[in-house]
């Protein structure tokens, strides 16, 4: 008998048992392939999510051990704990309710017993719009906070505001326009319009009943006529200028939603100057559109003399120490600008929201 792979193949596959399988078996097979397969589906769309939100894992943990913090009633050392171990720190006293914050920086919070009203104010604020918000973003502001009494102390330098300063902006006494140029631009076509009206209000009078401030504590010679100040608008004055007030409207950057905001006529007459001093926060600068600039008038910023120019504008970090003098002869006439105060360009979207809510008008 001649064997060829064929009749091999042939003879082996007669002499093998063929396998049966019921219908039971074949759908138990079936179902357990599909929950394997549902399965991993699960965990793959679980992990994309997690990754499109930034590592929420991670958050939950995070929140889960600032849960667990608040659940405590004591101290983490009567508990047995370190707050620097667990990644968080202590804000306030038992007065706001035991909150924590997660630590953005190295160093804690200062001893709220020890710092003055105006830091606890800081701290209650801050702590107040984290709770209500998020601490994303909040680094500069949160490192702001705890070393006020540092920023602000007695030590000379030629930058120091007098309420806020937030750290780790670039700061120069006199910014380029490309900083803030689609609102120089928006005032700088609008320079006919805001002339023509200081011109009307500055005819009816410089009095105290008509919207200026004059006289009393500022400086001898000088006035002003403001239409937004301190983070609150003038209905008056807004009404008396409608085109000043529409172009206001129009600034992408106008500060107007907490106390640093102010936006006035500015006139100085001759032979008059303003003294020497700082802003209250470095997070804005201070727009100044030319009206009227007689010779001899000069403005100097951080030990830079400057000067203003009819129809342009000139930013300016009032942070710096600064001073104004109108030097002109008597006939000359006054000085005149028009003050809007923008945000700095390197503060985020969300320090801003935090700053406006922190230093609102009333808090």
């Amino acid at each position: 008998m001649q064997w060829d792979l064929q009749s091999v193949v042939s003879f082996l596959l007669s002499r093998t048992p063929t396998p049966e399988l019921g219908t039971r078996p074949l759908l138990v097979l079936l179902a357990a392939l599909l929950v394997l397969f549902l399965w991993y589906c699960y965990r793959v769309g679980t992990e994309d999510q997690d990754s499109e939100n930034g590592g929420g894992g991670a958050a939950r943990r995070a929140r889960h051990r600032i849960g667990t913090m608040r659940a405590l009633s004591m101290p983490g050392s009567a508990a047995g704990l370190d707050h620097s171990d667990l990644g968080i720190i202590p804000i306030g006293g038992p007065e706001h309710g035991g909150y924590f914050a997660p630590i953005l920086t190295s160093p804690s919070f200062p001893d709220l017993g020890q710092a003055s009203p105006g830091n606890r104010k800081l701290y209650r604020n801050l702590q107040e719009y984290a709770n209500r918000y998020s601490w994303a973003g909040m680094g500069r502001i949160h490192k702001g906070v705890r070393e006020q009494a540092r920023y602000l102390s007695d030590r000379l330098t030629v930058q120091k505001p007098k309420v806020f300063f937030l750290p780790d902006l670039p700061s120069t006494p006199y910014f380029p326009r490309d900083a803030q140029r689609h609102d120089i631009e928006v005032l700088e076509a609008s320079f006919p319009a805001i002339l023509a009206e200081f011109e009307a209000v500055y005819l009816r009078g410089v009095e105290g009943k008509l919207g200026w401030s004059c006289g009393g504590t500022q400086p001898k010679g000088f006035s002003s006529f403001s239409l937004f100040s301190r983070g609150s608008w003038s209905p008056q004055n807004c009404r008396a200028c409608p085109r000043t007030y529409r172009a206001l409207s129009s600034l992408r950057t106008f500060s107007n939603g907490n106390i640093f905001g102010n936006a006035e006529f500015s006139v100085l007459q001759p032979g008059a100057s303003l003294p020497g001093g700082c802003g209250p926060c470095n997070a804005r600068l201070r727009c100044h559109l030319g009206l009227k600039i007689p010779a001899g008038c000069e403005l100097v910023v951080g030990g830079e003399p400057q000067c203003w120019s009819e129809g342009y504008c000139l930013l300016v970090d009032d942070s710096f120490l600064h001073t104004t003098a109108h030097n002109g002869s008597p006939d000359a006439g006054p000085r005149v600008i028009f003050t809007v105060d923008l945000w700095h360009p390197n503060v985020a979207a969300a320090e801003r929201q935090a700053l406006d809510y922190i230093f609102a008008p009333g808090r």
